[in-house]
This record gives C-alpha cells, structure tokens and sequence, in this order.
C-alpha cells in the first residue's frame, strides 16, 4: 500500500507541473482538507486546491518540481520538494518580475481509498517572496 500511496501523491505534484486540473479529479477527494496556512483556497476542498495550482501556474507558467524523498507509513505519504520556476506572472497583487525562484518545501498527505483526503504542507514562502523581489533579503549580521 506504501508504494500506491506514494503514487496519489507523486501524482499530485505531476498534475501541478503540468497544469493538468484534471487530472486531480482521481487524485484527491472532492472534500479534502489542506492544512497549508500559505494556501488561500484552503478550506475549499478539490476545487480550492485546482484554484491554488491555477494561481500559481499563472505566476509562474515553468514551474517544475522535483521530488526529492518520500516516506510512506500506514495511509501518511511524507514528500521532501524542490519547485523551480519564473515569476512571469501577477502572484495575489505582485507584479512579474522576471526573476527565477527555487523553493523547497514537505507536505504530509493522508491517503484514503487511493485519493489524498487531508494535508499539511511547508514551504520557504518567505524564500520565495525575497527571491521574486517581493520583500527585501536580510541583511548579514554584523560581527
């Protein structure tokens, strides 16, 4: 069951890199609840998670992710991610900049029936927001 599972939720990465809404359909349950407090579609289910990928899609059209590690126990998937991409798009009110952007993050999805059910995700928001421009980098302390 632990290699299936891995499978939901690799797939859900795969469908993000593509841009393959639909996809999703088979992936995640109507009703799932994201725990990602970066997300603002969250409480929105499938739909809410479609809304997300869109939104970033259109900021940054190349995203591409790479799985870096996934562990798997009972219906829990723990992925390790790196996501890679062009800030060519308005990102909730941010204008393009042009700049690219690495980011790493985890998500732990819970896996029912073969479709996510529940998740909880982390990711260098803060990273990505100084890489884009957004917010200045932090200065170096001094000694």
């Amino acid at each position: 069951m632990s290699e299936e599972n891995k499978a939901v939720a690799r797939g859900v990465f795969e469908a993000w890199e593509r841009g393959d809404l639909d996809a999703l359909d088979e992936l995640v349950a109507a009703d799932a609840v994201d725990h990602d407090p970066q997300n603002p579609h969250a409480g929105e289910g499938l739909e809410g998670l479609k809304k997300t990928i869109a939104m970033y899609r259109e900021a940054f059209p190349d995203v591409g992710f790479t799985i870096e590690e996934q562990v798997a126990e009972g219906d829990l998937v723990a992925t390790r991610w790196t996501a890679t991409g062009t800030h060519e798009g308005e990102l909730m009110g941010m204008q393009p900049s042009g700049k690219s952007s690495t980011v790493t993050g985890m998500a732990i999805d819970r896996i029912e029936s073969g479709k996510v059910v529940e998740s909880w995700g982390n990711w260098d928001t803060l990273g990505m927001l100084q890489q884009i421009g957004a917010i200045p980098e932090a200065e170096p302390a001094q000694a």
